[in-house]
């Protein structure tokens, strides 16, 4: 009897694997549905499923096939993808390893510039704000473009034409190819780090969405809008946009707009200066004119004619204020010395030496303080007595207190 072989789990993946791989159909096939279940690993891998109205397959796609997609993967996004359907032996799952995506309906490029402008305009790359206003008279002009294409010959010729002063520096650059956003960026910095362009114009001819798909990468955005000189994006024609248009100080519709619009004509610079001329020498004669009639005006005033008589009326002025001065400084005088007088009256009649003219006597004790009481003394005491032509110094002997109402004491 022969006995059964057995399998490990290990050899029935792999088994199954090689069949997958090796199949004709499964080793290499578009498959159309959509996407679902998206997920962007740290990595780099993109992880989804791809599904319709019948069931669904889970989906990887690798780094490196990853970082050649144009755009970002959404979910609900209706994709065709190429790749080939194998099996992972430690789950025993099998999965379809997608190596292409293609947008069904509408161009990746096309998502992908609709997704970065999204996300530029979030935050606020495009903001009006940020604009810088180009100088209203430019000296020197960097060009970032091609150097042998026709947007060069076209920016310098009209340039020139306009303003044949005008300088002109060329920063060479790749306008096309997987190369060309690299290029671009380090231009900007170049013409940054140069320091003398008033204004820079970054451009080329128009193209396919691929041929301009450069100015749509996101370090060139940023490169734009990172530009300490104001830039003017001239990529493509009228119908062509491009992310840098919208991040760029000011778009212009082709690169001979953006010659025209970076410069001034000289023709119209010498008109204005002639203009302000005219205005100089025009405001100048007025200026004059208006000083001439000033000056007859003041050499008719009375004072030129007759400038003594300012003098005389001074004089005259300071004289009656001489005399009004003395007049009130008399009668102010004759006020004070009444006043002295009717104070020097009413003094003399309450003097003590008054008192004494009329016969009386006034008593003072040794230390000059008036006696008005026998209270104040006692007997033995030295008092002074001063007259009308004279005083005596006496001692009192004997002294009597009278009682109010009593005419006479007994001494």
């Amino acid at each position: 009897m022969i006995e059964p072989k057995v399998f490990s789990v290990g050899q029935i993946n792999r088994y199954i694997k090689n069949l997958m791989e090796n199949d004709i159909i499964l080793s290499s096939l578009l498959v159309k549905g959509e996407i679902s279940n998206f997920k962007a690993h740290t990595g780099g891998h993109f992880y989804f499923s791809l599904k319709d109205s019948i069931g669904a397959i889970s989906c990887l796609m690798f780094r490196q096939d990853a970082l050649r997609l144009p755009f970002v993967p959404e979910n609900g996004m209706s994709v065709i993808l190429y790749g080939y359907i194998s099996l992972y032996e430690k789950t025993g799952q099998y999965q379809l390893y997608a190596e292409m995506m293609e947008p069904v309906g509408i161009g990746s490029l096309q998502i992908a510039f609709d997704q970065l402008k999204k996300k530029l305009e979030e935050e606020g790359l495009f903001d009006l704000d940020f604009k810088r206003e180009l100088p209203p008279h430019t000296k020197n002009i960097a060009i970032i473009t091609s150097p042998t294409g026709a947007a060069i010959r076209d920016i310098i010729q009209i340039a020139k034409r306009r303003d044949s002063r005008v300088n002109i520096a060329i920063f060479p650059t790749l306008v096309q190819g997987e190369r060309a956003a690299e290029e671009i960026v380090q231009a900007l910095r170049l013409a940054n780090a140069w320091g003398k362009a008033d204004v820079i114009i970054l451009g080329r001819g128009g193209g396919s969405i691929e041929d301009l798909w450069a100015f749509n990468e996101e370090k060139v955005a940023r490169a734009i809008f990172a530009s300490e000189t104001p830039v003017i994006s001239a990529v493509g024609h009228e119908t062509d946009f491009t992310i840098a248009d919208f991040v760029a100080d000011l778009r212009a519709p082709t690169p001979s707009a953006a010659a025209e619009l970076a410069t001034q004509l000289l023709a119209q610079e010498i008109n204005t200066v002639v203009q302000l001329e005219d205005r100089l020498v025009k405001n100048t004669m007025a200026i004059f004119e208006d000083a001439r009639r000033r000056l007859e005006y003041i050499k008719e005033r009375p004072i030129f004619k007759r400038p003594l008589d300012r003098v005389i009326d001074t004089q005259l002025l300071l004289e009656k204020l001489e005399i009004n001065m003395m007049r009130a400084a008399d009668q102010r005088l004759q006020r004070f010395t009444e006043k002295m007088t009717g104070l020097e009256l009413r003094l003399n009649a309450s003097s003590p030496l008054m008192i004494i003219k009329r016969g009386y006597s006034m008593v003072t004790q040794e230390n000059g303080a008036s006696v008005a009481s026998v209270t104040q003394v006692e007997v033995n005491d030295v008092i002074r007595l001063r007259f009308r032509d004279g005083q005596i110094k006496a001692k009192i002997l004997e002294k009597a207190v009278m009682d109010f109402g009593e005419e006479k004491a007994d001494i």
